[in-house]
């Protein structure tokens, strides 16, 4: 490491958590130029490196032939150094219900740039606390990412909840040339509301319950919109999961061919009409600003923004402290400026000149 530069990243910045330690690996893979993330997790009760951030950089790493110093449960330094950017099979296990999901938020910023395809099976949490819910990364983010050029497909093949996990996702990825700019501010009219209610090693009703308690508020909230929320169960003996769980994600898709989403996880001694009451409230929330994109996506999309080939404007729900976040992160590694019109915790627009050419 002697006369090699690598640009270091205070991982108490912003948030303070593991989004700086997964967008600077990320961005790291993606530019090939070390980073050496110290501090991480510093705002957290238990800082350092957690299990499925130790398979998130693991992973990465494995796409871009890095080397990688500090990656121990625990750690609160790593030095990330990556040589080149390869495809293939891989297979990752996070280990109990760790998030499948906060794995692909660095694995797909890298994927654009790779020289050939990837198949990566990860097994460990789909639907778990503090993390965005697979099915939120499959119809709500994906739809958005493959307009602007991302070449992603992800397959659910068993779910994982708390504490068993378990869950397998399959990802394959295909090269990019180009990421094209977003510009879209406003959401437009609301075509049609969609979702997904699932239960699993649980009654059928609670997928149905789940379902029924969000269609009828949003029936409500919504006059006259389409709404099909589709329900996931299985029998009994051939329920092939490891533990019991279940979820709502809901997502409107929009005149300006935008997605807003919003979900709710179930827990032991919460009803299911309460889960579907909370998914719905949320999405109706999302769409009371008129913004193109929730918070949640604004946060998402940050980093390829800054990788597309011209500007773009987003406007999202709300400013949150990850999308903040993101932004100091991807300026300092992608060395773009982005522009911001609002303030934290409420609607704002996104602006931003991406760098381009990282995908020529």
């Amino acid at each position: 490491m002697v006369g090699l530069k690598v640009q270091v990243i205070d991982g108490s910045l912003g948030e303070g958590g593991g989004q700086v330690l997964r967008t600077s690996v990320a961005l790291s893979a993606l530019t090939l130029k070390p980073v050496r993330i110290i501090n991480i997790r510093a705002k957290r009760s238990n800082p350092g490196l957690r299990p499925q951030h130790v398979v998130a950089i693991k992973s990465v790493a494995q796409l871009c032939d890095a080397k990688v110093k500090g990656l121990d449960v625990g750690s609160r330094e790593v030095t990330f150094i990556p040589s080149r950017h390869r495809g293939g099979v891989f297979k990752f296990d996070i280990g109990t219900a760790g998030s499948i999901p906060l794995v692909l938020q660095s694995l797909l910023i890298v994927a654009p740039a790779l020289p050939e395809p990837c198949d990566i099976t990860i097994r460990g949490g789909t639907d778990v606390q503090w993390s965005p819910p697979i099915d939120y990364i499959r119809f709500v983010l994906l739809p958005i990412l493959r307009s602007i050029g991302v070449d992603v497909d992800i397959q659910v093949i068993r779910r994982g909840h708390y504490p068993k996990g378990g869950g397998l996702v399959r990802i394959k990825t295909r090269p990019a040339n180009i990421l094209k700019p977003l510009s879209v501010i406003k959401r437009g009219s609301v075509l049609k509301i969609e979702g997904i209610s699932h239960a699993v090693r649980l009654p059928s009703h609670v997928a149905e319950r789940q379902a029924y308690s969000a269609l009828n508020l949003l029936k409500q909230g919504l006059p006259g919109v389409e709404i099909k929320i589709e329900k996931e169960f299985y029998s009994p003996s051939r329920d092939p999961h490891l533990g019991p769980g279940s979820g709502i994600v809901l997502w409107a898709i929009t005149s300006n061919k935008t997605r807003l989403g919003a979900d709710a996880l179930g827990a032991r001694g919460k009803p299911a009409e309460k889960v579907g009451r909370e998914a719905a409230e949320k999405l109706l929330e999302e769409l009371s600003t008129n913004m193109a994109f929730d918070k949640h996506m604004g946060d998402m999309l940050i980093p390829y923004l800054a990788m597309a080939k011209g500007t773009s404007s987003i406007g999202v729900s709300k400013l949150t402290m990850h999308a903040l976040t993101n932004i100091m992160i991807t300026e300092k590694l992608l060395n773009v400026k982005f522009d911001l019109t609002g303030e934290e915790g409420k609607p704002g627009v996104i602006r931003v000149k991406g760098i381009g050419g990282v995908f020529d």
